[in-house]
């Protein structure tokens, strides 16, 4: 391996745990943020898809997995490992993992194009299929919970999962990753210089 190659893997390796530090701590001190019910900021995504636009798919899969093992060591788990340990743990890390695979994906799939869109683009797959495998998840292993949820609540089961556990959370994560779109592009451009 040549001095430019090794320098190009030892810069990918720094960023990786740069980026790994940066999910572990947003993913233990995010859940302490609460809005409404089971809902907490998360910021979590936003160094995931920084990860794996600079690091590619597999960094945004190892950071997505980061912040799964992280949070079971949070207050928020304590719920949903009361509902189901094994749902929980395939949950969380299915949701954390094929949400960094697939921001990668998509934004070597379109970075060529246009890094705008690329990173944009990622940035909305990346809460979309953390949520999306988080319903997924709902359904298939916490469904007595979102059943006596909803009847308490009074509503139907699809808008109970909308509101109380995807709710704000969703919104929010998708709002901060498009916004902050254009930062994580001008980074891409300052670390090829």
């Amino acid at each position: 391996m040549n001095t430019q190659a090794r320098r190009k893997k030892t810069e990918q390796l720094a960023l990786l745990a740069l980026f790994t530090a940066l999910v572990a701590v947003l993913a233990y001190y995010g859940g302490f943020i609460k809005i409404g019910g089971l809902a907490s900021i998360s910021l979590t995504l936003i160094p995931v898809v920084l990860g794996a636009a600079l690091c590619g798919p597999w960094a945004g899969a190892w950071l997505g997995a980061v912040s799964g093992i992280v949070f079971f060591f949070t207050a928020d788990a304590g719920f949903w490992f009361g509902l189901s340990i094994p749902g929980t743990v395939i949950t969380v890390m299915l949701k954390g993992i094929l949400c960094g695979l697939c921001a990668g994906l998509v934004y070597k799939l379109l970075e060529k194009k246009n890094k705008y869109l690329a990173v944009a683009t990622s940035a909305v797959v990346c809460p979309v299929v953390n949520t999306g495998i988080f319903i997924c998840g709902c359904f298939a292993f916490f469904m007595d919970a979102v059943n006596s949820g909803a009847a308490e609540k009074g509503m139907s089961v699809g808008m109970y999962l909308i509101i109380v556990f995807v709710g704000l959370n969703f919104v929010f994560e998708l709002v901060t990753n498009i916004i902050l779109s254009p930062a994580i592009v001008r980074l891409l451009n300052i670390k090829k210089k």
